[in-house]
């Protein structure tokens, strides 16, 4: 799954139609974590889940495209990881987030808890990964991992228009916001050179 997830948005992406992408799951599950790596009946090996997951979450961050998750579900471990990845998260009011890893014996992969630290910071993602309990999507917004809880039936309809909104604003300037963002994100500085405010002004010869 993780390796056809990821071709499809490499896909959407070189689309010149595509505008907007809109990511759910099938209730009552959003991603049920190690299941992203289910191509067949047998999981992959967890070095091979891990490469995977490291191209998907890569794919997602490149992507110019706004990508919207609809949490339909209860997303768990390396589906929560998925979600976080998205720009914007809307989450059924019922739909509940954990990661398990801990009371498997399992240390959470530096892959997966990146989003966590991007987003809520260190000290909350060690309870996050250490305390391994459940989180509501309340406690989810209120902790800025989520950007809307609806009604489980107004979810497809929220999301959808949420993307159509982004759909209609201007594809370059949002592309462009979103590298922005996610370069300061992962150094904390914007990269100079990488936008023309960054460039001095020199005469010409």
């Amino acid at each position: 799954m993780l390796s056809d997830l990821t071709a499809t948005l490499a896909e959407l992406g070189d689309d010149r139609a595509t505008r907007a992408i809109l990511l759910t799951g099938a209730p009552p599950v959003f991603s049920a974590g190690a299941d992203l790596g289910r191509g067949s009946d047998t999981p992959p090996p967890p070095g091979q889940f891990v490469r995977l997951f490291s191209r998907l979450a890569a794919t997602l961050e490149r992507l110019e495209l706004p990508v919207v998750a609809a949490l339909n579900g209860h997303a768990v471990g390396g589906g929560w990881a998925l979600a976080l990845g998205c720009d914007f998260r809307f989450a059924a009011e019922s739909a509940q987030c954990w990661v398990p890893e801990i009371d498997m014996g399992v240390a959470l992969h530096p892959v997966l808890a990146t989003p966590f630290v991007r987003l809520v910071g260190p000290a909350r993602t060690r309870e996050i990964a250490m305390e391994g309990r459940r989180y509501s999507a309340a406690e989810q917004h209120a902790m800025g991992l989520v950007h809307r809880v609806v009604p489980a039936a107004a979810l497809p309809a929220a999301a959808a228009d949420y993307a159509a909104h982004l759909a209609a604003k201007p594809p370059r300037a949002l592309a462009e916001v979103k590298a922005r963002i996610n370069q300061i994100a992962r150094t904390a500085w914007p990269e100079v050179g990488a936008t023309t405010e960054g460039v001095l002004d020199r005469p010409a010869g």
